[in-house]
């Protein structure tokens, strides 16, 4: 018989649900080396919190997240609260313990992401960052093309998460307009620069240029408040494998949802992917006959670890909380056992990243990364 993990969610907006499918989705699709429970869920009032209760099917509820800390019943604490609650959750979290499974990003801040690496490294205690679009097979399988040398010399990369959430000037200031880790560039540009580490290895050099275009915003209370963040963030990058490339993460792209797309090329193909199609991979190989090339079509399929497991043929498609129940998965494993697919580590790499190409955008210079 397994072991139980219990889990401890805190919040539960939209991120707070697609952690619930998770943890719910996961065992049913994947061979997982623990039973999970949904123990305790904490909201910002009584009432809410025995809403979430109800609704996500947790056994309790709670106003107050450090209940969930301090139950020695509670496994595996999940943070999916503001970004500027990440620290102080997480290391309470590791303190106490547990295993900790946080939204991206890690902190507003390297500096305090660095602290809280530390911590879980120096407690032994697993950890997640929600970086879930690298959970698709397709992005697998596109970089197990380019490190078989498919696309032979990688000469340039091309990466870009666009959406139009923030275009409306009339929108309230929220939390991601928060001096402190807020702007475009570390809200999604963070993915856009995850998928390129991920495909194409470490970015070694930046030149940043982040841009703001609506300077103030209402305030939700009758009167207006500045913003000082960034509503396009870009990069150009140099790789350490020499290639050269380009991030823009623009939350202000009108008309976009999910425009969370890239382009690697290379001296014997290319790659192409959009995330609004992205059961499909686009292929060029410079092999094929003249008259006869052009981009193919690869669909996701049984062949691609781990469709199979939620759907026997090809073309029906996976979704974006499938990609969440994966990730879920492979973090289970790694309290089991197996290596963290993306632990506090590698986020403090991304907001590192993000801080670098900030300072270049200030400096106007290119900086050395870290």
């Amino acid at each position: 018989m397994k072991k139980r993990l219990n889990i401890g969610l805190i919040g539960t907006g939209f991120m707070g649900k697609a952690h619930v499918y998770g943890f719910t989705s996961a065992p049913k699709v994947f061979d997982l080396p623990f039973d999970l429970h949904l123990h305790t869920v904490a909201d910002i009032t009584p009432e809410a919190a025995e809403r979430a209760r109800q609704a996500l099917g947790f056994e309790q509820a709670t106003a107050d997240w450090r209940t969930i800390i301090a139950d020695p019943a509670i496994d595996v604490v999940s943070i999916t609260a503001p970004n500027a609650l990440h620290k102080e959750m997480s290391l309470a979290a590791i303190a106490a313990g547990k295993h900790v499974y946080c939204e991206k990003p890690l902190a507003p801040l390297a500096k305090d992401a660095l602290e809280m690496t530390l911590a879980a490294e120096a407690k032994g205690v697993k950890t997640q960052v929600g970086f879930n679009y690298l959970c698709n097979p397709m992005l697998a399988l596109a970089r197990d093309m380019i490190q078989a040398g498919e696309l032979g010399e990688i000469r340039g990369y091309r990466g870009i998460h666009c959406e139009d959430y923030m275009a409306d000037p009339s929108g309230n200031w929220t939390f991601r307009h928060d001096p402190a880790g807020g702007g475009a560039l570390a809200d999604i540009g963070s993915h856009a620069l995850a998928t390129a580490e991920f495909l194409c290895g470490p970015i070694t050099r930046v030149m940043g240029h982040c841009v703001t275009m609506i300077h103030e915003r209402p305030d939700g209370r009758g009167g207006r408040k500045a913003v000082t963040v960034d509503d396009l963030g870009r990069a150009f990058l140099r790789f350490e494998n020499g290639a050269s490339g380009s991030i823009e993460g623009n939350w202000i792209a009108t008309g976009r949802k999910m425009q969370h797309d890239f382009e690697v090329y290379g001296t014997k193909g290319a790659l192409a992917f959009s995330q609004e199609h992205f059961n499909v991979l686009n292929f060029f190989n410079t092999q094929d006959p003249k008259g006869r090339q052009g981009f193919r079509r690869i669909e996701a399929s049984p062949d691609h670890a781990p469709y199979g497991l939620f759907c026997v043929a090809a073309g029906h498609q996976l979704g974006f909380n499938d990609l969440k129940a994966i990730e879920v998965a492979g973090y289970i494993q790694a309290i089991g056992g197996a290596a963290e697919p993306f632990n506090f580590r590698k986020g403090l790499r991304i907001q590192t990243l993000i801080e670098t190409i900030q300072a270049s955008s200030r400096e106007e210079r290119w900086i050395d990364v870290a």
